[in-house]
């Protein structure tokens, strides 16, 4: 069995505390155990963090980054802290390409305002897409599946005293924020999720496509938009958005009988804008495979009661000791099965926690190196050309 081909990449040091990541983690890049990649801590512009992600498919389709210090390509521009978790399906290239893409363009649009606000996050998104569907024109000929290959986007950004949450699919933000008067932590969902399991989601489906009555068709106990897929919104996924890839040579189990004229999923975030307090302790950010099996609540607990230092392996590890329980199965047993197999036990995984340290959100930053950090498996980042 050939051994998971890890690849991570770092650059910076994490600016205020210099080398602090070398110090606790012993590897700036990163470290590997088996189907997991982890960085145990690290410091970005408004704290610290700590990122993890397990494969369980084949090739790992989960990918994510935190880019901290500079937002935009001007020396005068906004800093802060950016987090992006890409949760693919189908296939690894959609969410690689966007590991590659997504943040280049934020900083792109970043430059040409002068600020970072929604409607930069937004045009982020859609210039992703829109590059990721020129892919898709270019090697259909060839390589036809790949117009059935998206990924959810989640991204974070931290940037005076704001965060911003934009996301595309069913990944997930949630925010720690300290209970007045006593020593725990609630719970504050901060991002929307565009899931056909959620009746809101199939509500609007159906507004956008009054004239289809199949716009959402339940199978196994499972919605799904026309049947193939849990998510109304995403990058990539060309076969649901241009009719000219939803034919031969594209796989029959991806073609509609009936053609469309109307994009069936969007690219298009929900972006929301929160005011952070001092109250406000941390942000986990993760794909959709952690809240399979933690709720919101377990999770900001795990985090408030536990050493930074690798918070984010212990919410994996806490998802997947869940995962086994279902199963009837030892967390022990569950580690031995191999990747590929592990799909039918549980998904990848990605977490990102960045903790929000008191003061470090609204001053000035521009002091402070810039840090790249970025997580996957397989293969390097899918090519443009």
């Amino acid at each position: 069995m050939v051994k998971p081909c890890w690849w991570g990449s770092v650059v910076g040091d994490g600016g205020r505390r210099s080398g602090d990541c070398r110090r606790r983690d012993g590897d700036l890049n990163g470290k590997v155990d088996g189907l997991m990649w982890y960085k145990d801590l690290g410091t970005h512009v408004n704290g610290e963090f700590s990122m993890a992600v397990i494969q369980a498919n084949g090739l790992l389709e989960d990918q994510s980054q935190l880019e901290s210090g500079p937002l935009s390509n001007l020396d005068s521009g906004p800093h802060g802290t950016f987090v992006g978790v890409y949760d693919g399906h189908g296939g690894p290239e959609t969410s690689r390409f966007i590991n590659d893409s997504l943040f280049s363009n934020l900083k792109k649009f970043a430059s040409e305002q002068q600020e970072i606000s929604a409607g930069v996050i937004k045009k982020a998104f859609l210039a992703t897409e829109e590059e990721f569907l020129s892919v898709v024109k270019q090697q259909w000929h060839y390589k036809p599946q790949i117009a059935a290959v998206g990924s959810c986007c989640l991204v974070g950004v931290v940037c005076n005293g704001l965060v911003y949450v934009a996301n595309a699919g069913d990944s997930r933000a949630v925010l720690g924020r300290a209970d007045k008067g006593a020593r725990g932590v609630t719970a504050i969902q901060l991002s929307m999720e565009h899931n056909a399991n959620i009746e809101s989601v199939r509500d609007e489906l159906h507004s956008l496509h009054p004239h289809d009555s199949q716009i959402v068709v339940r199978k196994h106990n499972v919605w799904r938009v026309k049947g193939l897929i849990q998510v109304s919104r995403s990058i990539g996924d060309a076969y649901l958005k241009k009719a000219e890839f939803n034919r031969a040579p594209l796989l029959a189990k991806f073609r509609l009988s009936e053609p469309f004229s109307n994009p069936i999923l969007s690219p298009e975030p929900s972006i929301s804008i929160h005011k952070l307090s001092s109250n406000d302790q941390f942000l986990i950010f993760a794909s959709d495979g952690l809240w399979e099996h933690l709720s919101n609540q377990e999770a900001a607990d795990i985090v408030h009661s536990s050493p930074r230092n690798g918070i984010a392996r212990r919410l994996i590890k806490a998802a997947l000791h869940v995962a086994a329980k279902k199963r009837e199965m030892r967390y022990s047993d569950l580690k031995k099965i191999e990747r590929g197999v592990r799909r039918h036990f549980h998904d990848d995984i990605t977490v990102v926690v960045l903790f929000l340290d008191p003061g470090s959100t609204s001053r000035s930053s521009s002091h402070i190196s810039t840090l790249s950090i970025r997580a996957g498996g397989g293969v390097p980042p899918y090519p443009t050309q």
